[in-house]
């Protein structure tokens, strides 16, 4: 029998008697990482990383919520159960399940590349991985963060020259303290849309450096300033204050040909906190699971990679949403 089995709602562990990211309302959750279609509210008991437990708290603030660090492991039911660092987002993990020497791994969200704000993906080795797939087609290869940050740069100094402001769309949570840990800040002021700051608030509480920011004020001159914003902000009332603009969004999505100009964008920079195809492969490979589950994503185009080159694969349908517009469920500042 399985370790795991797919439910209602969503991933559950029969033997341990828990569920992992789960869609509704459980009695205990086990969770990866922070992100809304990850981490939903309802469950009786959560456990996390120390790490997540401040940004489960900002969102669920009458959930029960338990923290371990990574490597460290506790027994639920007869599971022993441990996190370790899946390089996504701030706290981000892949859970470790070890059920009388038959070993699982539940990726969550995760990337390979490096990133200032997170500890980097840690190799595992399973019997079964369960992986992510938001960018499981092979046209998904990712350049070196340092060559997109200089292309933002560059953006943001021309935008100056010609008495622009500069609006870059990033996901609140995760992405746009990625870029804030790497944008020079000598360049000029940098603005943050309010759902952005109370993340990075968070982040800072947890010491990571980031670039100064200033919140957005009902009334400034903004020319020759960036400002961070959700993506769900763009061509809004309240981004039209900004007046002679150019607005570009981070995604890895751009890398898809028409996004920006369906998106009504001017620039598009590719920068994703999952993993491209190289390095789904790679993560696969490493885990040297005999057996690999295919979840969120473009599940059928790696399954059948991965079937063709040896592999038991399996598609798992799950309700998780990938690289989404995490928009604020209130208007911000």
């Amino acid at each position: 029998m399985p370790l795991l089995e797919l439910t209602a709602d969503g991933l559950y562990c029969p033997a341990g008697r828990f569920h992992i990211d789960p869609w509704g309302p459980v009695d205990h959750a086990v969770i990866t990482h922070a992100h809304s279609d990850h981490a939903r509210p309802g469950a009786r008991a959560y456990l996390a990383t120390a790490a997540t437990a401040p940004l489960l708290r900002a969102r669920l603030p009458e959930a029960s919520i338990q923290s371990i660090g990574y490597q460290e492991s506790v027994t639920l039911g007869d599971v022993r159960v441990s996190f370790h660092p899946a390089g996504h987002i701030l706290g981000s993990a892949q859970i470790r399940l070890d059920h009388r020497g038959e070993v699982w791994v539940v990726s969550g969200d995760y990337k390979l590349a490096p990133d200032p704000t997170c500890v980097p993906f840690e190799p595992l080795r399973c019997h079964t991985f369960v992986t992510e797939s938001t960018f499981g087609l092979p046209i998904f290869r990712w350049s070196a963060e340092a060559q997109t940050i200089d292309a933002v740069h560059a953006w943001w100094r021309a935008n100056q020259e010609a008495g622009k402001a500069s609006l870059i769309l990033a996901y609140a949570l995760g992405k746009a303290q990625r870029l804030l840990a790497s944008i020079d800040p000598s360049i000029g002021p940098i603005y943050a849309h309010g759902a952005v700051e109370r993340v990075n608030r968070l982040y800072r509480e947890q010491g990571i450096a980031l670039a100064p920011t200033l919140a957005v004020p009902d009334a400034a001159d903004y020319s020759g300033a960036l400002i961070v914003a959700p993506p769900g902000w763009h061509n809004t009332p309240w981004s039209r204050r900004f007046g002679h603009v150019s607005a570009a969004l981070v995604s890895g999505w751009m890398r898809i040909r028409g996004t920006r100009r369906r998106r009504s964008l001017d620039r598009g920079f590719v920068l994703s906190d999952h993993a491209d195809w190289p390095a789904l492969l790679r993560a696969i490979d490493e885990s040297h699971a005999e057996t690999v589950w295919v979840t969120h994503g473009f599940r059928a185009p790696l399954v059948r990679w991965l079937e063709e080159h040896g592999r038991r694969a399996l598609s798992v349908e799950a309700r998780f949403e990938g690289e989404r517009d995490e928009t604020p469920e209130e208007p911000a500042p």
